[in-house]
């Protein structure tokens, strides 16, 4: 098992590190929101002796990859995945996402079916929560109150009532982003990519953990029912990070999944 850093990768004009790990059937492995390729290389690691070449970006504005120049979608960053494997010449690859990976993966499975063999999604965003009543109603006030004063000319005032319901309201994540960061966190998060799960191409297996906060299994099973060709396993006692807490299982299932008919 090979594994080789090149972190001067240069994919649409932005220098990427990466990591390959082994040799064999390409798998492309996208790591979660916040994280970075040394979250997904354990996992590549023991997938690689089945026979297979793991290719593991940074991607853009993660880990020592560069960020975008402006604030991207969640399309964006496929088109970008796609030049990712454009610049690697593989034309058909296996597919891993975790969380935010995830997500990117159901938009790859939709728009780009031709390009996934197939796909192992562990714990992926791109549900929906359903928000309370009383959630929604605060939303729309502060939209609303927002929006005047914005009207109204006072600006101060508008970024710092900003300022004061996203330290008060916003997610850890949200928070932690910075610059153009914060604003691909809200373009990204904003998404229903439901509609995308219904067109997914490529056989899915999805990995959960019972356990988990921050996609709950709920949402797994929705996906679930939404993907034309999707399974579920769910590992018990694990959390959104399931497929690190059991990582020799998941690789194992992978492969069997991966080689199957």
């Amino acid at each position: 098992m090979s594994q080789t850093p090149t972190p001067l990768t240069t994919i649409q004009g932005i220098k990427t590190a990466e990591a390959v790990i082994g040799a064999g059937k390409p798998v492309i492995m996208l790591h979660g929101w916040g994280a970075n390729l040394g979250l997904v290389t354990p996992l590549a690691e023991k997938l690689a002796p089945y026979g297979f070449q793991c290719f593991v970006p940074d991607m853009p504005g993660f880990g020592e990859t560069s960020a975008p120049d402006a604030a991207w979608s969640v399309h964006d960053y496929v088109k970008w995945v796609i030049a990712y494997l454009d610049a690697h010449q593989l034309d058909k690859v296996y597919l891993f996402g975790h969380s935010f990976g995830g997500r990117l993966g159901l938009v790859l499975g939709a728009e780009y079916g031709d390009r996934i063999i197939k796909m192992a999604l562990a714990d992926a965003a791109g549900v929906r929560p359903k928000s309370s009543t009383s959630g929604q109603w605060r939303l729309k006030t502060y939209r609303l109150v927002l929006n005047t004063l914005k009207t109204v000319g006072l600006k101060p005032q508008a970024e710092h009532l900003r300022n004061w319901y996203s330290e008060r309201y916003g997610s850890a994540d949200y928070k932690a982003a910075k610059g153009k960061m914060r604003d691909t966190f809200v373009k990204v998060v904003n998404e229903d990519l439901l509609p995308f799960a219904e067109r997914v191409k490529p056989s899915t297996l999805l990995f959960w953990g019972d356990q988990d906060q921050d996609t709950p299994v709920e949402q797994a099973r929705i996906l679930e029912k939404t993907i034309p060709d999707a399974g579920l396993v769910v590992w018990e006692g694990a959390g959104h990070y399931s497929y690190l807490e059991r990582a020799a299982d998941t690789a194992r299932v992978m492969d069997h999944f991966f080689k199957g008919s």
